[in-house]
């Protein structure tokens, strides 16, 4: 997925214009001879961290702001480096930005631009200052502003859900362990366990935001600096709730973006198993839902397919967003203090990640929203199974019966109505009764679907009294979150 301005790509070999592109490097003059075009190639970042440009400028400018405020540049160099960052904007908004491979990032790339444009003023924009501190920074900038978009498109997919839910609180469909008919429940019911599931998703990405919420710029390469910064002031401004409290810390870890990484890949999964539910509905052997046309594709050469495309696709993105969580571990976890090279490589994950997730939340939310419900189809599943034997047990247990001995009678109304080829339901009343006297007519509404669902009117359970009023526990609360 590209920038909102979607900049033009640094292209191998191609010449600068700048003069910090043309030393030997572009940060020091130490080195007697250039970097080959290879190790260029390989160390370089500015074709995918680029995307990180308007994070990048609206650090420097807080970052120029404070040193002005400090008296460690002068004003007119604040109001120079405000003018050339300002024009850098447009030509990267334009297209017209020149990304130089040379300059490796799209720090020194953005560096050396607006030293072009107002000379010394660029170069000392820098003061107290390292890229290690800077890309801290950059990164947990443009993190947040995600992780606010991902909020609500997770938002988004709950109320996809609450919405369909809301129409089947009455409809019936068999409840399953082990893939394997259990008890009835609501089709609503059954759908609010996603809610659930994303509305913990949604937590603990508002927890993530809370940690990636803090400033390193200051801490600069490692240790600090001997400048008399104000970080407070820089965190202000640009929104933080406070600043990293250890330099060594700020420069070094990656947690927050391990921390997102992990919440991305619980999120998946939870997009998984819905999506392995959306298959298995579809299929002629459940024949419980149809997705609209949109999501679905057909076959090269079988004419009559409609294949769940989108679903599968969803459910297979999450190992690549799970996968992508063990490599930024694995990144992490052999590094020394502080700042290390490896650190480059939590990027492409960390930015492919974000791309992932929203996508799918955003496609699976719409797809949700266009799902037929086939409920006589999905109540005659339930009643394939079973599906009342509980209901049966509870109903004995009640009348006095223990319950493992209820447990035991009903095993064996069961094993008659699957040689008789019957439902529960279905047993003559004298049958039942000679398996127990306890049984008396009044068993006949237990054994039905709906008297089942009625049955289990306890907070949290499928009765549809309970279940509407989880629906409008869910729409109150996704009404005061925003859409």
């Amino acid at each position: 997925m590209s920038t909102p301005s979607s900049p033009s790509k640094a292209q191998p070999g191609q010449p600068s214009d700048d003069p910090l592109a043309n030393k030997a490097q572009a940060w020091s003059a130490l080195f007697s001879e250039p970097m080959s075009e290879l190790v260029q190639r390989y160390t370089a970042s500015v074709s995918f961290d680029q995307r990180l440009w308007q994070a990048d400028i609206a650090g420097s400018l807080a970052h120029a702001d404070m040193l002005a405020a400090q008296g460690i540049i002068a004003a007119q160099d604040l109001a120079d480096i405000q003018r050339g960052l300002g024009q850098i904007r447009q030509e990267i908004e334009s297209g017209q930005f020149k990304w130089q491979l040379a300059l490796e990032d799209v720090h020194l790339n953005i560096e050396a631009r607006l030293t072009a444009l107002v000379g010394d003023a660029g170069k000392r924009l820098h003061t107290g200052r390292s890229r290690n501190d800077q890309v801290a920074t950059d990164v947990r900038l443009w993190l947040r502003g995600e992780i606010d978009k991902l909020s609500a498109l997770l938002a988004q997919m709950q109320a996809a859900l609450v919405r369909l839910a809301a129409d089947h609180t009455e409809t019936v469909m068999p409840g399953f362990t082990h893939l394997q008919v259990a008890q009835p429940v609501s089709f609503a019911h059954h759908l609010l366990a996603y809610v659930e599931m994303f509305a913990r998703d949604a937590e603990r990405l508002a927890d993530v935001r809370k940690r990636t919420n803090r400033l390193p710029l200051g801490a600069a390469a490692l240790a600090g600096t001997s400048y008399p910064l104000d970080r407070e002031r820089v965190a202000r401004t640009l929104g933080f709730d406070g600043v990293c409290q250890n330099s060594l810390d700020a420069v070094s870890d990656r947690d927050f973006a391990l921390e997102f990484s992990a919440f991305a890949a619980i999120t998946m999964v939870h997009v998984s198993r819905l999506a392995e539910e959306l298959v298995l509905w579809m299929s002629q052997n459940f024949g419980f839902i149809d997705l609209a046309d949109r999501y679905c594709t057909g076959s090269s050469i079988m004419p009559q397919k409609r294949n769940p495309d989108v679903a599968e696709l969803a459910r297979g993105k999450s190992g690549r967003v799970v996968g992508h969580l063990m490599g930024l571990l694995t990144l992490m976890k052999g590094q020394p203090m502080t700042y290390n090279k490896d650190n480059q490589e939590d990027k492409e994950p960390l930015f492919d990640t974000v791309d992932t997730v929203a996508d799918t939340l955003r496609i699976m939310a719409e797809m949700v929203g266009g799902i037929k419900v086939k409920a006589e189809a999905m109540e005659a599943a339930a009643l394939k199974g079973y599906a009342t034997a509980t209901d049966l047990a509870d109903y004995m247990t009640k009348k006095g019966l223990p319950f493992r001995d209820a447990h035991e009678t009903v095993a064996h109304a069961v094993k008659l109505a699957i040689g008789q080829g019957l439902d529960l339901s279905q047993l003559p009343l004298e049958t039942l009764q000679g398996l127990h006297p306890s049984i008396t007519a009044d068993v006949t509404q237990v054994l039905t679907l709906r008297g089942s669902l009625n049955a289990r009117n306890v907070l949290g359970g499928t009765a549809p009294e309970q279940v509407r009023a989880q629906i409008k526990r869910h729409q109150a609360r996704l009404a005061s979150t925003g859409p």
